[in-house]
This record gives C-alpha cells, sequence and structure tokens, in this order.
C-alpha cells in the first residue's frame, strides 16, 4: 500500500513538472512574462503607406500577439486606412493632414484614454523592425525607464542614415545630450517604447514640428522622466520615398534647434506626472 501511494506521488510530481515544463516553453523569456499582464499598444503614424502598413501591422502581431495595433492615417490620399482595416488594425484617419507630431500625439492620447500600460510607436513604412520590441521593452518592464529610445546607432549594426540626414543627427544628438546631461546617439530616432508615466505627458504635451522626436527628448528629461537607449537594428525602407531634401534637412534643421532652446524656458503643460502602476 504504501509503495503504491509513493508510485502515485512521483508519477503526480511528474505530472506537475510536465506540465510547468510546457508553460515556460509557452512563455519564452522574462520580458514576455512580464509584459503579459501589461495592456500595450503600438502606434503606426501613416501617411499613404498603403504598400507597407499592412505588411507593418503583421510583423507586430506575429512578433507580440498581446499588442493591440492603432493606425494613425494622417491625411492620406491613398488606400492606406482600407489598407489598415483589412490587416486588423484599429484606424484613427485624421480629417487633414496634422505633420507627425500630430499624429503621434493622437496615438498617445489614444492609448492614455484607453487605460494602456504600455505604448510603442513603429513607423508605417517599415523600417521599424517589430523582432526589435522584445529589447525596447526590457527597460520599462524593469522599472529602469519611462522613455525607451530605439538607437540605429549605439550598437554594432550597420544602418546608414542618408548622407544629408547624417550631420543634423550628430548635431541633434550632441545638443540633446548637453540638455539632458546623458549621452543619446540617436535623438531623432522615432522607434520608442513609453510606460503610463510618459503617456500621461506626452498625451496632454507633444511637438508637432518636424523631427519632433528631439524635442520630445528634451520635453521627457524636463518633466522628470527617465530615458534609457538600447541598441536596435532598423531597415532600409523599400516602399515609398522620403520627402526629406538636403535644402529641407538644413532649414528644418533650423527650425529643430530653435525649438529645442525654447523649450528650455517653457514651463511643462503637465506638472504631475501619474506613479506607474
Amino acid at each position: 500500500m504504501a509503495r503504491r501511494w509513493r508510485r502515485q506521488r512521483r508519477n503526480r510530481n511528474y505530472t506537475i513538472g510536465f506540465v510547468a515544463s510546457e508553460a515556460v516553453q509557452t512563455l519564452s523569456s522574462p520580458v514576455e512574462e512580464r509584459s503579459a499582464a501589461r495592456k500595450r499598444l503600438a502606434i503606426v503614424p501613416a501617411l499613404n503607406e498603403e504598400a507597407s502598413v499592412a505588411r507593418v501591422v503583421a510583423e507586430i502581431r506575429e512578433a507580440d500577439p498581446g499588442f493591440d495595433v492603432v493606425v494613425v492615417d494622417d491625411g492620406s490620399i491613398d488606400r492606406t486606412s482600407a489598407v489598415a482595416e483589412g490587416a486588423g488594425a484599429t484606424v484613427l484617419r485624421l480629417p487633414f493632414n496634422l505633420g507627425i507630431g500630430g499624429a503621434v500625439q493622437t496615438g498617445y492620447r489614444y492609448a492614455y484614454e484607453n487605460g494602456y500600460s504600455i505604448a510603442v510607436q513603429v513607423d508605417g513604412d517599415g523600417q521599424h523592425d517589430p523582432d526589435e520590441l522584445e529589447r525596447l521593452l526590457a527597460p520599462l518592464l524593469a522599472r529602469e525607464a519611462d522613455v525607451v529610445i530605439g538607437s540605429r546607432f549605439a550598437g554594432s549594426g550597420s544602418y546608414r542614415a542618408q548622407l544629408s540626414r547624417r550631420p543634423g543627427i550628430r548635431l541633434f544628438a550632441w545638443i540633446v545630450s548637453l540638455v539632458v546631461r546623458k549621452r543619446i546617439t540617436d535623438s531623432s530616432s522615432s522607434f520608442r517604447a513609453v510606460n503610463r508615466r510618459a503617456l500621461a505627458l506626452f498625451s496632454a504635451d507633444y511637438p508637432h514640428g518636424f523631427l519632433e522626436t528631439v524635442e520630445a527628448t528634451v520635453l521627457a528629461a524636463r518633466s522628470g522622466l527617465r530615458i534609457v537607449e538600447v541598441p536596435v537594428v532598423m531597415r532600409e525602407r523599400t516602399e515609398g520615398t522620403s520627402t526629406l531634401t538636403f535644402a529641407r534637412s538644413l532649414w528644418y534643421a533650423a527650425k529643430v534647434l530653435v525649438a529645442v532652446f525654447v523649450s528650455l524656458f517653457r514651463r511643462p503643460v503637465v506638472h504631475h506626472l501619474e506613479e506607474e502602476p
């Protein structure tokens, strides 16, 4: 009788161990385990990206099925909205072109008002690789950061910016590093993840100029948010064309520098940030 009881107990322990190992295989990393309980949203700002937006939505879902996806159509004149809806994304269609800052803030406000704990920004042109999302989320889930920037230049990747953009990228990174008193290598990167504290800020106050990410980085630092960069690999644009010429890059660089200078003397709209749950 005692021997039979011991055999049953060993069998039961084996079964429990097998079930536990199955659970470990289902959640394959600590980041996935911690993020599973967080309501998270991928924000995809898009302007005339009908050729790439469906692939972007599908890749986000494949990389992390727990993400909801919202595409903010910034006044497109092509089928961006219809293609995004067909891919299963929620679509917020702006009545006219607000610019990238307005589109991104629309996404942040949607995330904040709908109770999301985490939001990531993924461009609609396919340059951001959703396979890098886990790397972006890790500092947020470890409570080490409020804003995580995916840097093209912090690691050993082979990404090369267009020649017309390189001086501006280096200049902005140098200036932002001085302002926030922390080395930032890619202040113009729009591949970012934020937590609930940052959502409270950006849903109420977000820059609307070109390269708004540079100003947003300064705004976040001056509002007391913790900023962390992680190295990511980005892809070259495969669909559509960039509207940024060398002359425009010089003009925009001057505007951004003035905007950053003005932001140093501007009081933040949000005076009290939510505590992270």
